[in-house]
């Protein structure tokens, strides 16, 4: 009856065994068993065929006798350890050198396992089906690893590792694209380093006490931050923090970028506050800016002055010229606009129809009816003929300029009275001239009713 040792089940992918054995009797047996268990064998009588076996059919296990006719056992496994093709196979000694110095000197060139002679054949399979067991599971792993390494290798993101301490262990490729330097020169950087602030000062706070619940709030998870580029530019990214699981000491980090996303919210919020027309500033844009501006004036008690411009009998011209015409009129005037407000703190705004408005920080009344004028007198030489326009025959405007230097008792829609009461004198009078009223002092004489603002008022 067979042994329970050796009545094993074929294996679902036959395995193969290179017996390595001077003595016919020897590798007659082990053969034998071998193929019994269902495994695929090969057989060497000397010490080079068998390294030569073995770098071509690359077996899962070799059985190696130690006394070989040229090259002995001990030699043989320190080439196959020696050699990268065969440095993974295993290697069982079967010896009647069985002293406890032959045995440690097996081990020491690297093999996995020693049986002494006389071999007891249940012996020998359970030791080799442990063996393979071990190379098997080994393999899986090699293979799970060089799967997992692929996958991220080949990763759009960027993958990082980092230390306890906050230094970057690991970067995948991706990482050089995001950081722009090769990984070789991240290893052992801060990651603090990188990140713009205030988020440098949040992650050095954090991997200096991870336990702090206030650092860790503003640190784990995904957060966007800027990182520094060696040239000095700035990137937009998704930078998320995770311990990794199993390890108390290290940190998974990914970084998507975002660089698109931030441009395409930039054009959107653009697009949000430009008249798409006259491409200058809409009213939308105009009342949040007056609003920053006005509270700057109240803390700095500098002058803030509001310039109205209302294109003259636009009306007409629409009706003579057409809309189409009428549009390339309203540009030009943004345009001629646009080149006056020439500071940061200046801004020329579409505000509706054929009304434009320039609004200027820390300028004074004088300086600002001065500048009115300059835009008047640019406006009237662009020259742009208005059949229905009286007296110049040109496109004008009427310009009305307004000051004040604010406190928190005024009323910031005071700014915008003024400025278009004076508009209406200007319109008043005759046109085409710029007038300038103190805020909150009313018009002489009352101006007619404002009418509605749009293109196809009679202005």
């Amino acid at each position: 009856m067979m042994h329970p040792a050796l009545a094993l089940a074929v294996p679902a992918r036959q395995s193969a065994i290179l017996i390595v054995d001077d003595a016919p009797d020897s590798v007659g047996l082990l053969q034998d068993m071998m193929r019994q268990q269902g495994y695929q064998t090969f057989v060497a009588s000397t010490g080079k065929r068998a390294l030569d076996i073995a770098l071509r059919v690359q077996p899962d296990l070799i059985l190696l006798d130690v006394r070989m006719p040229d090259l002995d056992g001990l030699e043989i496994c320190r080439r196959l350890k020696r050699a990268p093709d065969t440095a993974h196979i295993p290697v069982i000694f079967i010896s009647d050198c069985g002293e406890t110095e032959d045995v440690v000197a097996g081990f020491d060139t690297g093999a996995a396992d020693y049986i002494a002679k006389p071999v007891r054949m249940a012996e020998v399979c359970v030791r080799v089906r442990a063996q393979l067991r071990l190379r098997s599971n080994s393999d899986s792993q090699k293979q799970q690893a060089e799967r997992l390494q692929l996958i991220v290798d080949g990763m759009d993101e960027g993958l990082m590792l980092v230390d306890a301490d906050g230094c970057i262990a690991f970067a995948n490729p991706a990482s050089e694209g995001f950081l722009a330097q090769p990984r070789r020169l991240l290893a052992g950087r801060p990651l603090c380093d990188l990140v713009e602030p205030p988020a440098d000062r949040d992650y050095a706070a954090f991997f200096a006490n991870p336990w702090d619940e206030q650092a860790a709030a503003r640190c784990r998870g995904t957060r966007e931050v800027r990182l520094r580029q060696p040239d000095g530019t700035l990137r937009a990214i998704d930078l998320g923090l995770s311990p990794m699981a199993g390890d108390e000491g290290l940190f998974v980090i990914l970084l998507h970028d975002i660089t698109h996303h931030k441009q395409s919210e930039t054009a959107l919020q653009h697009a949000a506050l430009v008249d798409p027309l006259t491409r200058i500033a809409n009213r939308r844009h105009f009342d949040a800016f007056l609003e920053k501006e006005w509270q700057r004036a109240i803390r700095s008690s500098q002058p803030l002055s509001l310039i109205v411009i209302d294109v003259d009998h636009f009306k007409g011209y629409n009706d003579s010229l057409g809309h189409a015409a009428g549009d390339t009129c309203l540009q030009a005037i943004a345009a001629a606009l646009q080149s006056h407000a020439l500071r940061p703190t200046d801004l020329a705004a579409r505000y509706g129809g054929e009304e434009f408005v320039v609004l200027l920080a820390d300028t004074s009344c004088p300086s600002a009816a001065r500048l009115g004028e300059t835009i008047r007198a640019h406006i009237e030489q662009l020259a742009m003929p208005n059949p229905r326009a009286d007296g110049a025959g040109v496109v004008t405007a009427s310009v009305g300029v307004a000051c004040i230097v604010p406190t928190l008792f005024d009323d910031i829609r005071s700014l915008f009275i003024s400025a278009d009461r004076a508009m209406y004198e200007a319109k008043a009078r005759g046109r085409n001239q710029v007038v300038m009223m103190p805020t909150g002092a009313p018009p002489e004489p009352e101006p007619e009713p404002k009418p509605v603002r749009d293109g196809h008022s009679g202005r």
